[in-house]
């Protein structure tokens, strides 16, 4: 095994973060001029949509979300409005406590990592600002290549960018969007990130996986044992 792939939102993003998104998304309603209960009704029904790239970028998702909510805002709010939603964006995708320090861990061991995220393009426009950008060798976002995990062109993309062939990947994720279902049907290994520590975080995932991988984790902490790092706490112990 000589690569790791990470799914992104509750994966390497902190599972408590999820739980302000609809915080973050009355701002930008706010800002935009639009009822907080309809902007937020717009941008969950959307979900779909967004992450494959049907409306465009941030500030022509955000004029279409206004307008499917009633309102045409000028340029002035919605420019506003893309500056709070970006804002927004970057709380939830803050990293979780241990992320950093285990994926440096991983390449210190040799693996090459890799990421699948079904996101909107607030992501994809950040991505080379945020903290994982240079730790990942090739981020595959579902908002740029037009379809949705877990469709198997995305985990092929991920191996051919990486240089490994499937069966040599891990594939790690909590379990949102049929990712392990798919990982295993494209030869990859699929490890459960459990966050057990996240009780309610499993609610906030679409379309979950029914298959259930045998090799689990209840946070990264326990990434490099369960792949046979040297020098982890498991192998020290043992």
């Amino acid at each position: 095994m000589r690569a790791v792939v990470f799914d992104f939102f509750g994966t390497l993003t902190d599972p408590a973060a999820e739980r302000e998104r609809l915080g973050t998304f009355a701002v930008t309603a706010a800002a935009l001029g639009v009822p907080v209960d309809r902007f937020r009704t717009a941008m969950v029904e959307s979900f779909g949509r967004r992450t494959v790239g049907a409306y465009g970028g941030t500030r022509e998702t955000l004029l279409a979300m206004a307008r499917s909510g009633g309102v045409e805002p000028d340029e002035a709010r919605l420019t506003a409005a893309v500056e709070a939603h970006r804002v927004g964006a970057e709380r939830v995708r803050r990293p979780r406590p241990e992320a950093l320090r285990i994926m440096d861990e991983l390449r210190g061991h040799g693996y090459v990592l890799g990421l699948i995220s079904d996101c909107s393009s607030e992501l994809c426009e950040a991505w080379a600002s945020t903290p994982y950008a240079g730790r990942i060798a090739a981020a595959v976002f579902s908002w740029q290549e037009g379809y949705r995990k877990p469709d198997p062109r995305l985990y092929a993309t991920v191996s051919e960018r990486l240089g490994v062939p499937a069966a040599e990947c891990w594939f790690v994720g909590d379990g949102g969007s049929r990712e392990h279902d798919g990982a295993r049907r494209a030869g990859m290994r699929p490890v459960l990130v459990t966050n057990a520590a996240y009780p309610d975080a499993g609610d906030l995932r679409s379309d979950p996986d029914t298959f259930r991988p045998d090799d689990r984790i209840d946070d990264l902490s326990g990434l490099p044992a369960l792949l046979g790092c040297p020098g982890s706490f498991a192998q020290r112990s043992g």
